[in-house]
């Protein structure tokens, strides 16, 4: 393992990655955060996401027995945005963008998160996603479809209760585009980038997680964040419409797995945003597209010590000290029940 600092370049964005492994023994161990790990109840009757309860915006949850999904109340982007041209044609530049916002609500129950429900649960949420993308991604301006979870006020998370939300774009959104010119260009010597990096993650054995039989999750070579992951099918496939009953019973095994192994790491019930790349719904083929899903965490060396991108890493490159090799092996020696 190398001790040295070094880079490490980000096949998926093209970015390069800075890591420093001697700084682990400076004095500075990062930012101190107070611990918040409270024992919630099932249906907590000030949650807007529990069934039968009143939202800000004055619409009722209905009483749901799985999952719930629905419009964002307060949504980021409108469908009824109108389309226009873009504006302007020197260093000041805008256009109109179309959008869909939904909430997903993975179960009625308040007190869970994804490592506390059952694979079968949680299989139920894996098919919701899968809809989604479908549904959204029929409709004709719809380039692009995010399925993504925000867990913890640490992470911007405005409620406890399991949920995550899904956002339709009119355009591809910057990291995807980035990782989409990357697997293209990739492509054009006849592989998959993603299916020839999993192949050799399965061979060093180094940064491996956990796997299954359809599924394998790692931390990457270029992570940039301390415990950062990605989820990825041994099977090349572009979206979540591509697995049959198997494969989705495999992808609720490991996100059961991984999320069970994250709150055992520092105890708490730990934070990340986590969200899934698909091919787009453009209509093309994108035959070089390898589903994977991201899990950015942001604690660092305990439940009260959280990394933050700034200084260097806001305006040079991300960097690191604790090395991905050192980040899996915790992981990967973290029971899972």
């Amino acid at each position: 393992m190398l001790t040295a600092p070094h880079r490490r370049l980000n096949r998926l964005t093209g970015d390069w990655l800075l890591v420093s492994p001697h700084r682990t023994a400076r004095p500075w161990q990062g930012q101190t955060e107070e611990v918040v790990n409270e024992r919630r109840p099932e249906y907590d009757p000030n949650c807007y996401l529990c069934p039968g309860n009143e939202r800000a915006g004055g619409a009722v949850t209905p009483e749901y027995t799985s999952t719930y999904i629905f419009d964002n109340d307060f949504p980021a982007l409108r469908p009824e945005t109108p389309a226009g041209q873009p504006s302007g044609d020197g260093p000041l530049v805008m256009e109109s963008e179309r959008g869909i916002c939904r909430v997903l609500c993975f179960s009625p129950r308040h007190d869970l998160s994804l490592g506390e429900m059952t694979v079968g649960a949680i299989r139920r949420v894996v098919d919701t996603w899968n809809d989604q993308y479908v549904r959204l991604g029929s409709i004709d301006w719809v380039r692009h479809v995010l399925i993504f979870e925000n867990r913890g006020a640490m992470m911007g998370a405005s409620n406890p209760h399991p949920h995550g939300q899904i956002w339709a774009n009119e355009r591809l959104p910057n990291e995807v585009s980035r990782e989409l010119h990357q697997q293209q260009v990739y492509a054009a010597n006849g592989s998959c980038l993603l299916c020839d990096y999993l192949a050799v993650e399965l061979k060093d054995d180094e940064r491996i997680v956990c796997a299954n039989e359809h599924f394998v999750a790692l931390v990457p070579f270029w992570a940039n964040w301390p415990f950062e992951t990605l989820v990825l099918p041994r099977a090349h496939q572009g979206a979540l419409p591509d697995m049959d009953a198997g494969e989705r019973n495999g992808l609720a095994d490991i996100l059961r797995r991984v999320t069970r192994r994250y709150d055992k790491l520092f105890g708490v019930t730990f934070p990340y945003s986590m969200g899934w790349h698909q091919r787009p719904t453009d209509g093309a083929p994108h035959s070089e597209w390898h589903l994977h899903a991201h899990f950015y965490p942001p604690l660092l060396r305990s439940a009260t010590i959280r990394k933050f991108m700034v200084g260097y890493e806001l305006l040079a490159q991300p960097q690191r000290d604790i090395t991905p090799e050192s980040a899996a092996q915790l992981l990967q020696s973290l029971p899972e029940d």
